[in-house]
């Protein structure tokens, strides 16, 4: 284990972060996760600092999970930048910062398991990327039993993953608090992900379509509108979109992902589509805060 010179400790297997978690725990330290695949920019650094504001300590987690790419995926290209994401995180208020290999996390001599959340794990990109979310649900269960936290956050952009995770702490009885944070995002609208990188000038120009046609569908949307319709509306919208090709177009329950025709628990306006090579995601959460004479508002924000 490496100790920088802030104190922030770098521990690359389950042994090392076991002995660190255990000092804060008997100093009866809350710790928030911030679990991530690295590569990390301000969408990171917004959930370390939520967390931070609400635990006495933080620890990250940077490990690039093999078992959740499907092949063909991107896990041989996807951008690995640790020295530069320990720099980033010099300025932060981290304690702690896990980032073991695939050998320490899924050892070739023990026995595989699976943690799946089968129905609401195969919808929106579950039903993209088969397997995906078997992946991510395996390791998140793994990383929460590895840190043992009080809390651990995660970005609104990611909305079906949230709502997987959320399914499985339920299942598993899992005590950690799932912290739900608003998606960041450029000062032109596109949300900030560890993918955008792969984005040629051109692209990343067309993807600024993807979060104004959401808007656009959103602003649209009240208590009395047919949702199919603009289920609809969404879909042709981002198939006319220049240098897209669609994956998905939803207007979902931001917790069940099924299609809905009633705005009474709010809704997840949802696409992902691929710009070039690159598959991008983005959403808008309506919840209902207010119900006078029986007429319910709708605000964006993220989801519960």
């Amino acid at each position: 284990m490496r100790k920088r010179a802030d104190a922030m400790q770098i521990c690359h297997t389950i042994r090392e972060f076991r002995e660190a978690r255990a000092v804060l725990t008997r100093s009866g330290k809350t710790l928030g996760l911030v679990p991530t695949m690295g590569a990390l920019h301000e969408g990171h650094l917004s959930l370390v600092r939520s967390a931070a504001s609400e635990c006495d300590a933080v620890a990250i987690t940077i490990f690039v999970n093999p078992t959740q790419f499907a092949p063909g995926e991107d896990f041989d290209r996807y951008p690995r930048t640790f020295e530069a994401d320990l720099a980033l995180l010099q300025s932060e208020n981290v304690a702690l910062v896990f980032a073991p290999s695939p050998a320490e996390m899924y050892p070739p001599s023990a026995p595989q398991v699976i943690v799946d959340i089968p129905e609401i794990g195969a919808r929106l990109d579950g039903a993209s990327r088969p397997g995906h979310f078997r992946g991510v649900a395996t390791v998140v269960s793994k990383l929460f039993n590895i840190t043992t936290p009080d809390r651990a956050y995660f970005g609104q952009k990611d909305a079906a993953q949230v709502a997987v995770l959320r399914a499985m702490v339920r299942a598993l009885d899992t005590p950690v608090d799932v912290r739900v944070c608003p998606t960041v995002r450029d000062v032109d609208g596109l949300a900030l992900s560890s993918r955008n990188r792969y984005l040629s000038a051109l692209e990343r120009t067309q993807a600024l379509a993807l979060p104004r046609i959401l808007e656009s569908v959103a602003e649209r949307i009240t208590p009395g509108s047919d949702l199919a319709m603009l289920r609809a509306s969404l879909a042709a919208k981002l198939n006319a979109a220049d240098g897209f090709t669609l994956d998905y177009a939803a207007i979902v329950h931001p917790d069940t992902l099924l299609p809905i025709s009633s705005l009474d628990e709010g809704a997840l306006i949802a696409a992902a589509v691929h710009v070039g090579k690159t598959r991008l995601i983005d959403n808008i959460v309506l919840t209902p805060v207010a119900r006078e004479h029986e007429e319910l508002t709708l605000t964006a924000g993220a989801a519960r």
